[in-house]
């Protein structure tokens, strides 16, 4: 298969401005969710990863002040040069916010996490990938490792939250509850909608056709939900093959 490299950088202007960067780590440690390949993009060689990601962090402007950086997986899978280098990058393009991924898994460590910037006076927003509220959808149906069903237990230590629509199984009413649930709880909400890859969940169109009817025109101007109709809407992304 011949191998196509991923936009790894871009500049979002509308809603929450901020420069994006798609970074490389060892990957999502997770990796049983059925409906996600994001963490092909990995390798186990931290200096060519570093390497990558150097190459990606030097494009940050500071145009906005603010940074999310992204991987296929959580920010412990960033090699620590790698992450130094942020806090160097931050420091230099006076960045003040830096939005971070992580799973469920790792919660126990995003407290000194925040503690390690917060001393650079760089403010973390911390991201997961809940994808829908509806526990027993999401832990038997996608396998996403999130063993609580409490949003309020979620979001006591995520300040964002990723939601996943247009899946078989899903109606316009599950849907809208699940984005009524991440505002409630959450300070921002982006809704993700299914794309194809090589895992077993597909995205259904009549689910898709549902969402952009019903529910694009409802939140596309609230500012504080973000949809990606593509999962490059950003400006990042792209196939990726696994660099292993």
């Amino acid at each position: 298969m011949e191998e196509f490299n991923p936009n790894r950088y871009a500049v979002i202007h509308e809603k929450n401005p901020r420069e994006i960067v798609m970074l490389r780590g060892k990957g999502c440690s997770w990796r049983r969710c059925r409906f996600c390949d994001y963490h092909l993009d990995s390798s186990k060689d931290e200096q060519a990863n570093f390497a990558l990601n150097q190459k990606q962090l030097k494009k940050v402007t500071g145009i906005y002040r603010k940074l999310e950086v992204i991987n296929s997986g959580s920010f412990v899978d960033l090699d620590e040069a790698t992450l130094r280098l942020i806090e160097q990058i931050c420091q230099e393009k006076q960045i003040s916010q830096v939005h971070f991924e992580c799973h469920w898994r790792h919660r126990d460590a995003i407290a000194d996490f925040r503690n390690r910037f917060a001393a650079l006076n760089i403010e973390l927003k911390l991201k997961i990938g809940v994808e829908t509220f509806d526990f027993l959808f999401r832990e038997c149906y996608l396998d996403k490792g999130i063993d609580t069903d409490n949003p309020k237990e979620i979001a006591a230590y995520f300040d964002e939250v990723c939601l996943l629509q247009g899946i078989p199984g899903q109606s316009l009413e599950q849907m809208d509850q699940d984005i009524q649930t991440g505002l409630a709880y959450f300070e921002r909400v982006c809704i993700n909608i299914m794309q194809e890859n090589r895992k077993p969940i597909k995205p259904d169109p009549k689910v898709i056709a549902i969402f952009a009817r019903e529910l694009y025109p409802k939140y596309i101007e609230d500012c504080r939900v973000d949809i990606l109709m593509e999962n490059t809407a950003f400006g990042v992304g792209g196939v990726v093959e696994h660099a292993e």
